[in-house]
């Protein structure tokens, strides 16, 4: 006979209430969801805004393409270095106030970015808006697996991938469309009045979920954090700049980063003893939520990767305009989007490898494809690509999310997030780094054996996607590994978390 979980939650009077999984999610627990994924669509969408408007920036502002690429890297690095911060934020602080905080740094940020004279200014803008993104995702997803039962989750999660692929996704055909009648600026200035909409709206009717508790933050752990992050982004950026046009060795901001990683892991190794870790890497005690990981880093290389490259190949080896660049991905987008809740449901009936395991082979088949494209590619064919590629992707996020969260103890959730969001971002800046590296590197090569400028970065672009064809191997191969959470068979009060589940094993 089935055993019952039960699963704690703040009521409004600020006490602890129990649900059963099977029972409904309540009116107020789905406004707050409902509220924090609109919220978090808004300012995820910003992560590739810039996608197509990167040629259109280069001649405006007067800067190369490895430059105009920092203008989506410092995005993601900036949440990168953030996210780690956001457990301590949600554990320290209500649900109501980390959302307002939230939401009022990425308005102030889309607000520097629209009056932003020049490529600085600009570059300032997109950190302060990224501040406030890092912050809203861990949020969403801790308020997710703290309200939400086991045995529904798979469905939620589903709405919440498309946030985290969808919103992506379309960014690039979003500001295309913007480009075709607008100047770049109008990319935020649009943006503006939706996102101080949300921050209204939220700060109405957003209500308190959690249950804080004072938590110190470890000040060196934030500086670690910065440096190994930022020295690995940096380094895989300077690759593709060549060497000889930095005083900087490219291998140095690298080994810094590297190193940076490993004082920060083991600082955290030492903390998390006391509880008092930055980013608990007890989460990776359990053996699901590591290869759910692994696997999830690779598949954002891949989507970011392609992101950056494909608007930069549509238009600069295809010539088509940024409007009709950014309406080629669309259909993708929309197909990510529409699969998010049927691959939710089919998780919560049949586990994550129905899912993962097709859609690695599907992506890495795509991958493959495009290692021959040229300047003489048909254009449906592109376009069938990036749908495949978006439905191999889509059919891999909610299972990775859902299993990666659900296996680890309920008072692990905020740091499990963290931990998903930093890597995440982490894997998604390093892929376009690496990609535009591999691109700038090979037409840069070619160029100089006397190809013409077109056909040296349509090589370029070959060689980018063949580095992903390889690394996305990998994928495929752990996709075989990734398994579904086990639902816990009892709980207790965890009394330590800050208004998550009660404690319930880790899935191995």
């Amino acid at each position: 006979m089935p055993q019952k979980t039960d699963k704690l939650t703040q009521a409004d009077d600020g006490t602890l209430q129990t649900n059963s999984p099977g029972e409904a999610i309540s009116a107020r627990d789905r406004l707050v969801i409902s509220l924090l994924l609109v919220s978090a669509f808004v300012v995820i969408l910003n992560e590739t805004i810039m996608g197509v408007a990167l040629p259109r920036l280069m001649d405006d502002l007067q800067i190369t393409a490895s430059a105009g690429q920092w203008l989506t890297t410092a995005f993601m690095l900036t949440m990168a270095v953030v996210i780690p911060i956001t457990g301590f934020l949600i554990q320290r602080f209500n649900t109501r106030p980390v959302f307002l905080a939230a939401m009022t740094l990425f308005s102030l940020g889309t607000l520097v970015s629209a009056m932003a004279p020049g490529f600085e200014m600009l570059l300032v803008g997109r950190v302060i808006q990224a501040g406030g993104t890092a912050i809203m995702m861990p949020l969403l997803m801790t308020t997710v697996m703290t309200l939400v039962p086991p045995s529904s989750r798979g469905k939620t999660m589903g709405n919440i991938s498309i946030v985290i692929s969808v919103a992506p996704a379309i960014g690039p055909t979003i500001s295309g469309i913007i480009l075709s009648v607008l100047d770049w600026r109008w990319m935020f200035w649009l943006v503006l009045p939706i996102a101080i909409g949300s921050l209204v709206l939220g700060g109405i009717r957003i209500q308190n979920v959690t249950t804080p508790r004072r938590t110190p933050i470890d000040v060196l752990s934030v500086i670690l954090s910065a440096f190994a992050f930022g020295g690995i982004v940096y380094g895989l950026s300077q690759f593709g700049e060549g060497a000889g046009s930095s005083s900087i060795p490219s291998w140095a901001p690298l080994a810094v980063g590297i190193a940076g990683l490993a004082c920060f892991i083991a600082r955290q190794l030492v903390l998390q003893g006391r509880d008092r870790a930055l980013l608990d890497l007890r989460t990776f005690h359990s053996r699901t939520f590591t290869v759910s990981i692994l696997v999830l880093s690779i598949s954002m290389m891949a989507l970011f990767g392609t992101i950056i490259l494909l608007p930069i190949y549509l238009q600069d080896v295809l010539g088509l305009q940024p409007a009709a660049a950014g309406l080629m991905l669309l259909p993708g987008g929309l197909a990510m989007g529409l699969l998010g809740p049927i691959v939710g449901r089919i998780f919560d009936r049949h586990g994550p490898r129905v899912l993962v395991v097709p859609g690695a082979v599907l992506v890495a088949s795509v991958f493959w494809i495009l290692t021959q494209v040229d300047a003489s590619t048909p254009i449906p064919l592109v376009l069938a690509c990036h749908v495949v590629l978006s439905i191999g992707l889509a059919g891999m996020f909610t299972p990775l999310f859902t299993s990666a969260l659900g296996s680890v103890r309920p008072q692990l959730y905020s740091h499990a997030s963290a931990v998903v969001g930093t890597v995440q971002q982490l894997a998604g800046a390093a892929g376009i780094a690496l990609f535009v590296s591999v691109m700038t590197l090979q037409t840069s090569a070619l160029m100089g054996e006397g190809t013409g400028e077109v056909p040296a970065l349509a090589g370029g672009i070959r060689m980018a996607f063949l580095c992903g064809a390889v690394i996305f191997l990998f994928a495929v191969v752990a996709a075989l590994f990734v398994r579904k959470p086990a639902v816990p068979a009892h709980s207790s009060p965890a009394g330590h978390d800050g208004g998550t589940a009660p404690v319930a094993p880790a899935a191995h």
